[in-house]
């Protein structure tokens, strides 16, 4: 070949040594998916799939991808065309319990094609993730306040966990002073630290957010460390900033965001700050929780969504010492936001509003963070979790 190869050409050789799934030159549109709840009035049949132009922020219309009952959370394999999902399994008994699906991509459509499932360990699964190696997926039993880590096979497929043993399994005790929500533990998350050696879980019930240590290689779990937040707060899900050093936990019942320091050697958390998801004008916040928790890619900007308020907080963060500052709130142009996503580029934010059955789109300003409402908004069903693909 004469001359020097090209930056354009280049990416579609490597694409082809590597896959498509891994990436593709130049291309603005990617796939996304939404997870939702089946039960209801919504009509959801399952996992849906449509178009993303990360460029002009268009979202086409959704179609069916896959039938699932309440695939609420849905996660990705780093490397490979699989998607997981949370889930209920019919028991032996002939009642539903946990599950954890596991879903071949075709890669032209994004429709699903089911590879496995396991059980969850505990009933009410709300939460899932994969870690940054592809070995393992991590899922949290909010029903049954336990947490899980299963190994993955080659191909992406769910390997069992025997529950109770040793190992993948861990259960959570306690309890907090919100008797009806915090009754006992309820863990809501599960997320690989970026070094791989530990898992941060969100427990609701009891107010921590745990550090168990984790190995992959082994698909193991073990109770490390512990963080307390403030009794009757409640956290939900937590987000790390970009370098690790810092995170963020979103307290479900009393609206608020804590940050933490991150010890990635000690596997330690170490709280620095609290902080209130809604302007100090809104006093009354009687059914009002919060969801979701998100950082840009840049670093710069966190962003959290309030159920009942319906809308999501904006926050200014600050790289040397992982503080943030309330910069306002931004309406949904829906109803309950229970979960929202920033495109790859970072330059949009989506946010699925569970029961006015929307997927809307906001762009973000790269210098303030705020965001601005497109125009886009989609019909998706009973819409609870969105995870996109690669371009």
């Amino acid at each position: 070949m004469p001359g020097l190869v090209g930056p354009r050409l280049l990416t579609m050789l490597l694409c082809l040594a590597i896959g498509q799934w891994a990436c593709a030159a130049g291309a603005a549109e990617r796939l996304v998916w939404f997870g939702t709840f089946t039960r209801g009035n919504a009509g959801s049949e399952g996992i849906y799939v449509s178009r993303f132009d990360d460029a002009t922020g268009a979202l086409a219309a959704p179609v069916l991808a896959a039938k699932a009952t309440n695939p609420g959370f849905l996660a990705l394999h780093p490397t490979l065309p699989v998607l997981y999902a949370t889930s209920e399994l019919p028991g032996a008994d002939g009642k539903p319990t946990g599950g954890l699906l596991a879903f071949a991509i075709d890669e032209a459509t994004g429709h699903l094609t089911k590879k496995n499932d396991q059980p969850s360990g505990g009933p009410g699964p709300c939460h899932l993730s994969v870690d940054h190696t592809g070995k393992v997926v991590l899922a949290a039993n909010y029903g049954g306040g336990s947490v899980i880590c299963l190994g993955l096979e080659p191909d992406g497929g769910l390997k069992p966990v025997v529950v109770g043993s040793p190992g993948g399994f861990i259960q959570h005790e306690g309890r907090s002073v919100n008797e009806k929500r915090q009754e006992k533990a309820h863990a809501h998350s599960i997320y690989p630290a970026p070094d791989g050696r530990f898992a941060i879980t969100c427990d609701l019930g009891i107010d921590k957010v745990l550090v168990h240590a984790l190995d992959v290689n082994r698909a193991t779990l073990a109770p490390h460390a512990s963080a307390a937040v403030k009794p009757g707060a409640g956290p939900r899900h937590f987000a790390f900033h970009p370098g690790g050093r810092f995170g963020h936990a979103v307290n479900e019942l009393d609206l608020t965001v804590t940050g933490f320091a991150y010890d990635s050697a000690a596997g330690t958390l170490m709280e620095i700050q609290t902080l209130s998801t809604l302007p100090a004008d809104v006093t009354d916040r009687e059914g009002f929780t919060t969801a979701e928790i998100v950082v840009h890619p840049g670093g710069k900007h966190v962003y959290a969504s309030n159920r009942g308020h319906h809308s999501i907080a904006m926050f200014a963060a600050d790289d040397a010492t992982g503080t943030l500052t309330f910069l306002g709130v931004e309406p949904i142009r829906g109803r309950t936001p229970r979960n929202f996503v920033l495109d790859p580029t970072g330059r949009f934010l989506l946010a699925a509003g569970q029961d006015s059955n929307t997927v809307t789109v906001f762009a973000v300003d790269p210098a303030t963070g705020r965001l601005s409402f497109t125009g886009t908004s989609v019909e998706v069903p009973s819409p609870v979790c969105i995870r996109f693909g690669p371009p």
